[in-house]
């Protein structure tokens, strides 16, 4: 049994990791908040233009289609892997790492691939790995989308410039606190909607004509896009961390409770030895 000088040492180790855990997991709630609310509120506006942006584009006639929509032979792919600047979030970065290789391994063995990495977490590993185009690790200092409409941008030049024929995001996508979801989706070129009803087509009234219309939405949509994924991945982070931080926080909890009790044993067995010690001199002197 450990001695009571490293059971004191490591009771209060124990106790100040705990309280740091404890501070951390309060900070992410209250971040997590905000960034929760951020997300649920922009969502139906992001999916409602994505919807809209879709069926105009299946409606349109062919060879009408956009820039952004051109179907080319996928010889060289762009992925965004989108991961966190800092770790004690649990598996939030290591998933990214996971879903970018698994996405790699599944479709694009066969295709050159390079990397757009966001966060320093992924970066730091799939360079080891991957050709890495680009990076960006200072989004997330102030998360506005006039940043992210930069880096979108950038993205969209790339596609019609034809450096890239595909390019697909890998982010995790907000469920709840303890829920992340990793998430793969094709951001260029966009996909259309198959088999647009006719009837459902005919409830649009265009002015100015659908084609322009597509041409002043699309680069819109496509910037709303990249900003809630971003948006998904910085409340999915908060919320891992503090779902590890509350893990980490019950777990120092229960060692604490445990190296105490340890204590407590070692101190008392200690002083029944000195009190037999006591008794046993006592005897022999009385002899």
């Amino acid at each position: 049994m450990a001695n009571l000088k490293e059971l004191r040492s490591r009771i209060t180790s124990v106790s100040s990791t705990m309280q740091i855990t404890s501070a951390m997991k309060m900070v992410s709630a209250a971040k997590l908040s905000k960034a929760q609310d951020a997300i649920t509120a922009m969502r139906p506006y992001a999916d409602k233009l994505t919807e809209l942006l879709q069926t105009l584009s299946a409606s349109l006639d062919q060879g009408s289609e956009s820039k952004y929509s051109e179907q080319r032979e996928v010889k060289k792919v762009l992925v965004v892997a989108i991961s966190s600047n800092r770790g004690l979030a649990g598996a939030f970065n290591t998933n990214i790492i996971k879903g970018v290789k698994s996405l790699y391994e599944n479709r694009l063995k066969d295709k050159e691939v390079e990397l757009y990495t966001i966060g320093k977490k992924a970066n730091d590993i799939l360079k080891k790995t991957f050709s890495i185009a680009n990076h960006n690790v200072s989004i997330f200092d102030q998360l506005e989308f006039d940043d992210v409409a930069v880096i979108a941008e950038d993205i969209m030049k790339s596609f019609v410039e034809g450096d890239y024929d595909q390019v697909m995001i890998v982010y995790n996508s907000f469920r709840n606190a303890a829920t992340q979801v990793v998430t793969t989706e094709q951001f260029l070129p966009i996909q259309p909607i198959e088999n647009v009803e006719e009837d459902v087509q005919s409830e649009y009234i265009f002015e100015p004509e659908k084609e322009k219309i597509i041409e002043e939405l699309i680069p819109k949509s496509l910037k709303i896009q990249l900003y809630k994924a971003l948006r998904d991945s910085f409340a999915s982070e908060h919320g891992a961390r503090m779902t590890a931080m509350h893990k980490a926080t019950d777990n120092a909890t229960e060692l604490r409770d445990s190296l105490k009790l340890s204590y407590n044993k070692a101190r008392q067995a200690s002083i029944t030895n000195e009190i037999l010690e006591i008794v046993g001199g006592a005897e022999a002197l009385n002899k």
